[in-house]
């Protein structure tokens, strides 16, 4: 099980690290391969004991409600992405010279495994923009003619691309942080790190941890390590990874790109990276008009994705016409409707300052719809900046209190309604506030720079609970 391809599964005992999105795939493909599959799960609950039965209706063996002990005879274990590395199961497969891969790990080790060419990987990582930059990616490959799928955290299985019947020229890929920690032998065609801002430090341990799983996405990479010129942290990853021969940092930026950047120059998206004569031609590739919506945050998205399609070999042409065929996911910065000409916008999808940031900084006057639970995030440099922009604020969930506290420090003169609620009700209540507070022009805005789950089942769920509320007030 070292760091070459595994041909021969038959018999191997694989232990599998968690049912769910990646542990059930994994079980399932590899009994199909002819290991020995054993599961084992923390939790015991209904759905836990469903997807068991399917399982042990295939002949591969489950253990719930025991998540920390190592099976006997583990050659191998595949976890699920969320399981932290302090897991007691780990130490025990280290102490016992067992290794551990991560659903990616896996899927990177199986691919070509049937004969097929591998298709290349064009690799998506940051704090925030993944899924939106991943899915324009896929968008921009399509629109050249190229089969494809956004896989990773998002739509096709990764497993399912690798092993599946469907095949494929390119995989645009999105990988998490915790993906990135357990896949160590990735080597991607190309990669971007969109951004780094304090996340999941709880699983991390630290920032220099978590920006250091980040970077892994950078090792090997053989044409382009993409990297965010207005986020200096990026580029320090690009300069400390190990490429191949030959592979090159393309910056994108939102201003007038230099030689071996991507940028904008009078509305148009621009590079100057792959093209010949870099240091006088650029290259137009699209309008800022093109992309959907043209908030700032979302021109660097649509650069990044660009700049991974321009270096497979894309032409300009199929940029503008998969960002143009491009539609962005729900509860991002999705326009909901304009009441009293006051426009309404759903960005539940901020769950963390640095979204939030992003979003607050695409309207000129706001009344901010926050709170929720903060998972250890402070809010003083996100009020401090944004300060400008507040008419008013509405705050909800159960850690609003850090918000407020960061609003009377920075912002004292921004009228602020705290309501003391967490039940799901509290979202009406807090739209009709905001409307209250709104004038013609403004935009009530939904970016909650935290987490849903005190309140709601995820931000989906709390996005649809503010787009309800809206059109009751219209109604």
């Amino acid at each position: 099980m070292g760091s070459g391809q595994v041909t021969d599964w038959q018999g191997k005992h694989v232990t599998v690290a968690g049912l769910g999105v990646s542990g059930v795939p994994a079980a399932k493909v590899l009994h199909g391969l002819g290991a020995h599959v054993t599961v084992v799960n923390d939790g015991d609950d209904a759905r836990a004991r469903e997807q068991a039965a399917e399982l042990e209706a295939l002949g591969v063996t489950v253990r719930l409600g025991d998540g920390d002990t190592l099976p006997d005879g583990a050659e191998l274990v595949v976890t699920a992405p969320g399981w932290k590395p302090d897991k007691p199961l780990f130490a025990a497969a280290h102490a016992a010279g067992v290794p551990v891969w991560g659903d990616v790990e896996l899927a990177w080790r199986l691919r070509g495994l049937d004969g097929r060419q591998a298709a290349p990987w064009l690799c998506v990582t940051g704090t925030n923009g993944k899924t939106t930059t991943t899915r324009m990616l896929a968008s921009i490959l399509e629109a050249a003619g190229l089969r494809t799928a956004a896989v990773g955290n998002i739509g096709v299985s990764l497993l399912d691309a690798v092993v599946g019947d469907e095949q494929y020229d390119v995989l645009a890929v999105e990988l998490s942080s915790y993906q990135l920690h357990w896949a160590p032998s990735l080597r991607a065609h190309s990669a971007a790190v969109l951004n780094l801002a304090p996340d999941h430090l709880d699983w991390h341990g630290s920032m220099e941890a978590y920006a250091r799983d980040k970077g892994r996405v950078y090792e090997g990479n053989r044409v382009a390590c993409v990297y965010n010129a207005a986020d200096k942290a990026t580029e320090d990853l690009v300069r400390e990874a190990d490429v191949e021969e030959g592979c090159r940092a393309v910056g994108f930026t939102l201003g007038a790109p230099a030689p071996s950047q991507l940028g904008v120059v009078d509305g148009i998206l621009v590079d100057r990276a792959f093209v010949e004569n870099r240091q006088k031609n650029a290259q137009e590739l699209a309008e800022v008009a093109d992309v959907d919506p043209p908030a700032p945050h979302n021109i660097a998205n649509a650069l990044a994705a660009a700049a991974l399609a321009r270096a497979y070999g894309v032409p300009a042409r199929a940029v503008r016409d998969g960002l143009r065929a491009f539609t962005p996911d729900a509860h991002r910065i999705a326009h909901v409707a304009d009441v009293d000409g006051v426009a309404y916008v759903d960005d539940s999808k901020a769950t963390n300052t640095h979204a939030a940031q992003a979003s607050l900084a695409s309207y000129p006057s706001i009344v901010w719809i926050a709170g929720g639970l903060a998972k250890g995030a402070t809010f003083d440099e996100l009020v401090a900046e944004s300060a400008a922009r507040l008419r008013a604020v509405v705050l909800i969930g159960a850690d609003r209190a850090l918000i407020r506290e960061a609003l009377a420090r920075h912002a004292p003169e921004v009228p602020v309604v705290d309501l003391d609620r967490t039940d799901t009700g509290a979202m009406l209540a807090a739209v009709q506030e905001a409307r209250r507070l709104a004038v013609a022009g403004d935009t009530v805005l939904l970016a909650p720079a935290c987490a849903s789950m005190d309140m709601f089942v995820n931000y989906n769920q709390r996005g649809d609970a503010f787009a309800q509320a809206v059109r009751e007030l219209g109604a």
